[in-house]
This record gives structure tokens, sequence and C-alpha cells, in this order.
């Protein structure tokens, strides 16, 4: 099995050796470029299975490199900034980033991170079109039936209820902003209307998780969005 080959986009000396040696002590292949058109050449010319990248870069802000990146590449990125508010979460998952992690950050969040999102990836370029079924812990579902069993048993879910789910189960467990979210389910009349992805995400997690208040699934992402995590391949 050929190594994951990931590329790290960050202006700090330091940082950069620090992610490279963090990653390749979990056998993956790692590039690292320390500025904006290195990292557009690179991610072009490499190729890499995924980017770590860095907001606050010397020559160009990193979300201008995540739309730039997002008009060829799907792979997966990573956003690694001391920039902890909201709106700049919202606004780099909005530009296409798939995960956000606030500086400073430990060494196994990170390397979690990281393979949480090689793994979705890799399920989604595995199942392509082929299937229609998703399972995630005890619940299947079913996105050209409308179909979702629980423990074998059928859940009834609610048009809106579904077309959220659903909304999730494509992201494959990337965070999703409540703004996407709502343009998606609801339509770009309801974008600021996030009061609506509560209600229903709470109707969901009552029906589907084992403990609504505590979700292992239907997971709640640092206040900007949500994520569904535990997608697994249904045979």
């Amino acid at each position: 099995m050929n190594k994951p080959r990931i590329l790290v986009v960050e202006d700090e000396a330091d940082i950069r050796r620090f992610l490279r040696l963090a990653l390749e002590r979990e056998d993956m292949t790692v590039f690292e470029v320390g500025d904006a058109l290195h990292a557009r050449i690179d991610a072009a010319s490499r190729q890499p299975d995924l980017i770590v990248l860095d907001l606050g870069l010397p020559d160009d802000d990193g979300k201008a490199v995540i739309r730039d990146v997002r008009g060829w590449s799907t792979a997966p990125i990573i956003v690694l900034s001391a920039r902890e508010s909201e709106t700049e979460k919202v606004a780099a998952l909005e530009s296409g980033a798939d995960d956000y992690l606030v500086k400073p950050f430990g060494v196994p969040e990170l390397v979690a991170r990281v393979r949480a999102q090689l793994r979705r990836a890799n399920l989604a370029g595995a199942r392509g079109q082929a299937s229609a079924l998703i399972r995630f812990g005890d619940i299947v579902v079913n996105l050209a039936t409308h179909e979702v069993w629980r423990s074998g048993e059928v859940v009834h879910l609610t048009p809106i209820e579904f077309r959220l789910l659903a909304a999730l189960v494509r992201g494959q467990g990337k965070v999703l902003t409540h703004r996407q979210l709502l343009i998606e389910v609801w339509g770009p009349g309801h974008a600021l209307r996030s009061h609506y992805v509560r209600v229903y995400m709470a109707n969901l997690r009552q029906k589907l998780e084992e403990q609504p208040a505590r979700p292992r699934h239907l997971v709640t992402e640092l206040q900007v969005g949500y994520r569904l995590a535990g997608i697994v391949e249904t045979p």
C-alpha cells in the first residue's frame, strides 16, 4: 500500500518541521512549503492526498489558496491557524476546507484529524456512485429510496429531516457550516436562519442517537456547523 502523500503549507519553519516529523512517524510521505505561491505549485504538481494549510501565509491569505485548489482538486484540506474566531472558521470551511484545527494543538488530535479525512476521501473514492447504502453505528441509510433503519427497525423521518441527514452523509465526515446546510436543505432564501438547523438536528439526534445529549455520530463542530462521524462501508 502506498504511503499517504501530505502537503504541509506553513510559513514558520519550526512548525513545518514539527508537522513533518509528526506525520512521518505515522508512515506518511510529507512535502512542505512556506508560502501561497509554492502551495499552489506543489498542490498541482505533487497531487497530495491531503493538504495541511496555515491561513496566515506571507504572500496571500490561505483562504484564497483553498479556493484555487478547490477549482480542480477534491483532496481534503485541514486548516491549522491561530485565528480562532467563528467568522474565520466559517470562512475557511465555506472556501472549501474540510476541517479546522486551532493552534496550539496536540499531535494525537492532528493525527486523528488527518487519518479521519484520509478515510473519508478513500471511502468516497471507493464507493463512487456504486452504492446508495450508507452505514454509521447501527444506522443504515438508503439515499436512493429515502429509507432509514436503526438496529434493523425502520425509522420514520420527515422530508426535511431526511434532506438534512442526506446532506451530512454526502459530506462524508466533512464539517458543514450552518449556512451550507441551510442552502442545501432549505434553499438560498433561508441562508441566515441557523435556528432551523439546530431544531432539526435535535430531532435527528432523538431518532438516531443512542444518547441524543451526547451524540456519537451527528456531531457539533465548534459552534460552526456539523459533521457525520463514523461512516463505514456497507456490504
